[in-house]
């Protein structure tokens, strides 16, 4: 991304936080590819791993604040502008209450809910003590394993890539195998039909 490569760190921050308040912004992708630009040795690993956790912790308590302050209504009247359309949001409520608090932890992983678990704990009026509490756990998580991914994939990106040139290949050959095993299976049936059709002209 252009974007990490330019501004680094900052750019994590940005991304991450956000889209961490219902912003469209690829927060997700922008953390995988820091780390793997960290991997190569452009980017310090724990300053992105940092700048993860402290975006997401700031976006999300962007996003309760919102919640909190303006209520479902301003949520619902202005959010369409951003994407955030009342289907959207009834959907991700109804999974917030059917869940509990607990939640606000494994919304994280989960796309929408991610972008939208701290305007709802806001506009339900979730303890902001206890919502900071869980938010900070689960961006500490999601970095954690997103960075991680991004990292060792970016160490190892040579014999991934060489693996899956490999897997490409076998992939293909396979292919033809199955196309070449069809076309002589529909070719022995179209002999054996028309060798049945000429016996019983013949008879």
């Amino acid at each position: 991304m252009h974007i990490i490569e330019h501004y680094g760190v900052f750019a994590v921050f940005l991304l991450v936080m956000l889209e961490d308040f219902g912003m469209p912004a690829p927060g997700e992708t922008g953390l995988i590819a820091a780390s793997v630009a960290a991997a190569a040795g452009k980017l310090n690993i724990w300053a992105v791993v940092f700048a993860g956790i402290a975006g997401a912790i700031v976006g999300d308590n962007i996003g309760y604040a919102i919640g909190h302050f303006g209520g479902r209504k301003l949520i619902t009247r202005f959010g369409s502008r951003f994407g955030l359309t009342e289907e959207r949001y009834a959907h991700a409520e109804t999974t917030f209450c059917r869940y509990g608090d607990g939640i606000v932890v494994g919304a994280r992983f989960v796309e929408l809910l991610r972008q939208l678990n701290g305007i709802i704990a806001g506009t339900m009026g979730m303890h902001w003590a206890k919502f900071l509490a869980f938010n900070a756990l689960g961006a500490v998580l999601w970095v954690g394993v997103w960075s991680s991914v991004g990292y060792f994939a970016g160490e190892n990106r040579k014999v991934i890539e060489a693996w899956f040139l490999r897997f490409s290949w076998l992939a293909l050959f396979a292919v033809l195998v199955a196309g070449l095993a069809w076309w002589l299976v529909r070719r022995r049936q179209a002999a054996t039909e028309a060798a049945k059709s000429a016996a019983e002209q013949s008879g």
